[in-house]
């Protein structure tokens, strides 16, 4: 059995660093990409890691269908589903594999997004459209944004009689923009639309409440802003659709001679061997933030968002764009840059100054996305600054 450590208080401001992994030579304005994990909550994954690799059989033979149960009650919990409503995947990217694949989209079917999805997903989306001859349709939703009700009912003018699906992120990825879902959801709900929510950077950023949400489907990554380890990400399905989806990997748990109750359970949790001591981490991170008044850290992390687009849109002179307002952002703060070589840029900020920040794209426009953690103190934010009146 893992023992998780005791934490009564949370650390004092100049402490939260060491509390972190990370490498204290580097500024580190990325936690976005691809998070990171607290030393408290990587100790627990590497104590299952070692109990898996003791007994091998027992764990994944024996233990298996418990440990995951156990794991998936406790994110449950905290976004607000059941148990039998989620399952862990290894990342977002999965998640939406799975839905989009299993959908039996025909040939002039509409799956409607916007024009600010992550890279990868609008591949997976075409790919699919390129061979059942589906349409992925993009609504611009152009910038600055300005009222969640204007950005509702200009995306809604792309539904058409048509629309089989809905797909869209919570929080962008290239704009960081968070985007009224739960209204598009809504909606969707009522017009018999298929919701599927990309909300990879959600999770721990902002509240996550799946039944109030009440899309179709939802995925995001515990290895973001949870501070999961890497490689713990959740797919939700309401029970009403869990039909729909076919296992993305066929293995035992199809057509399985031991069901647990959930086909949606067994056919996309057991997938032969693997590592699932990121999944068993889960908890672990979810008591982490809930020990250290998460509330108040995410508080603070979007003033320091808002103290970033202050002072970098000082040295760009561009605008921010979106009104400076939670309903908008949170953590995380894309800021757009003028005309330049951004690859020059980036490996500028990083060769000479160690500052990791990524220069994201949203139609060819290079924006500075700054993703803000616990760790993350003014001063870094000050250095950023600095070193771009250097290099711009």
């Amino acid at each position: 059995m893992i023992t998780p450590p005791t934490h009564t208080t949370g650390p004092r401001p100049d402490d939260w660093r060491t509390l972190f992994l990370l490498r204290p030579d580097i500024i580190f304005l990325n936690h976005g990409s691809f998070g990171a994990c607290p030393r408290p909550v990587f100790e627990i994954y590497q104590q299952w890691q070692l109990e898996l690799e003791r007994q091998p059989v027992e764990f994944l033979g024996r233990r298996f269908a418990g440990l995951m149960q156990e794991a998936r009650r406790a994110l449950a919990e905290y976004v607000n589903a059941q148990a039998d409503e989620l399952v862990y995947v290894p990342n977002a990217t999965t998640g939406i594999n799975i839905v989009a694949r299993s959908l039996s989209l025909r040939a002039g079917d509409e799956v409607l997004t916007t024009d600010h999805e992550y890279g990868a997903m609008d591949r997976t989306w075409r790919f699919l459209a390129q061979k059942n001859g589906a349409v992925y349709k993009q609504v611009s939703m152009p910038l600055p944004v300005t009222t969640q009700q204007d950005f509702v009912e200009r995306f809604w003018t792309g539904v058409t009689w048509r629309t089989r699906v809905i797909f869209m992120s919570h929080i962008t990825s290239s704009t960081a923009l968070i985007f009224p879902v739960q209204e598009i959801c809504r909606r969707a709900r009522e017009a018999g639309i298929l919701t599927v929510i990309d909300g990879a950077h959600a999770l721990g950023q902002i509240p996550v409440d799946l039944a109030e949400l009440d899309a179709d489907f939802y995925t995001s990554n515990a290895h973001k802003w949870l501070n999961a380890p890497k490689g713990a990400a959740f797919l939700y399905a309401r029970r009403a659709v869990q039909p729909l989806l076919e296992p993305l990997v066929v293995s035992w748990g199809w057509q399985s001679e031991n069901p647990s109750g959930s086909r949606f359970i067994d056919e996309q949790e057991w997938q032969g061997t693997r590592d699932i001591a990121a999944y068993l981490a889960v908890p672990a991170a979810i008591r982490f933030q809930k020990e250290h008044d998460w509330a108040r850290v995410q508080h603070e992390c979007h003033a320091l968002a808002q103290y970033a687009r202050t002072v970098i849109s000082r040295v760009t002179g561009l605008a921010p764009i979106s009104p400076d307002a939670p309903d908008w952002y949170a953590q995380m703060v894309a800021l757009p840059l003028p005309p330049c070589d951004a690859d020059a840029l980036k490996a500028r900020l990083y060769d000479e100054f160690r500052i990791e920040v990524p220069i994201t794209f949203w139609r060819g426009q290079p924006f500075l996305r700054i993703s803000l953690q616990a760790y993350n103190r003014r001063v870094e934010v000050d250095a950023l600054a600095e070193a771009l009146k250097t290099c711009m």
